[in-house]
């Protein structure tokens, strides 16, 4: 049995996929994952079909040196209009999506129903190749690998809003402080 970062506070309701020494780019990876963190199941695969057309993109936040910016990115409302279409990973990554909804479907859940309740990627050790540098020096040329595992969740329709009470009028101390004083006398 493999060991998750997060385990799920109802294991019926839930389910899980993982990968590791996946051979993309862990900083793809990662901006991927966080960006369908939340997001309803059916909604995300469609999004990552449309990044793998070259149709919506996916926005970086966190890993932004030198990434240009995109107009398609203003869709997502990502800071800086910073976004990429990374294929490879996203078809990895849609590739584990699938497998998690296989394994819901096999629990007997819903797939309509359910959410991305986490995803995390972590680095996986770096795959280490030479390149060759001028005046017969030897370079390192390393892939950077991810670790990727996905936990999906039943959400249920949502309970009805409870009625509010009517706001309460705020006071500032000083008013609180004038309706405690009492007044003695006349005029």
């Amino acid at each position: 049995m493999v060991r998750y970062s997060v385990e799920p506070d109802v294991p019926e309701k839930t389910s899980k996929s993982r990968g590791s020494h996946l051979r993309v780019h862990f900083k793809h990876c990662r901006e991927i994952a966080h960006y369908t963190k939340g997001m309803k199941v059916n909604i995300a695969l469609k999004h990552l079909d449309d990044v793998m057309k070259f149709k919506a993109v996916i926005p970086f936040v966190k890993f932004t040196g030198g990434i240009g910016r995109k107009a398609q990115a203003k869709q997502c409302k990502a800071p800086g209009n910073i976004g990429r279409w990374p294929v490879k990973a996203t078809a990895v990554y849609k590739d584990l999506l699938t497998n998690a909804v296989a394994n819901a479907e096999t629990k007997g859940l819903d797939p309509d129903s359910l959410v991305i309740d986490h995803a995390q990627v972590n680095r996986a050790p770096p795959g280490r190749r030479r390149t060759y540098r001028a005046h017969g020096r030897i370079g390192k040329y390393a892939s950077q690998p991810a670790h990727i595992e996905i936990i999906l969740k039943e959400v249920l329709d949502g309970v009805e809003k409870m009625e509010e009470e009517a706001p309460r009028v705020k006071i500032t101390k000083r008013q609180a402080a004038m309706r405690r004083f009492v007044k003695v006398g006349g005029a």
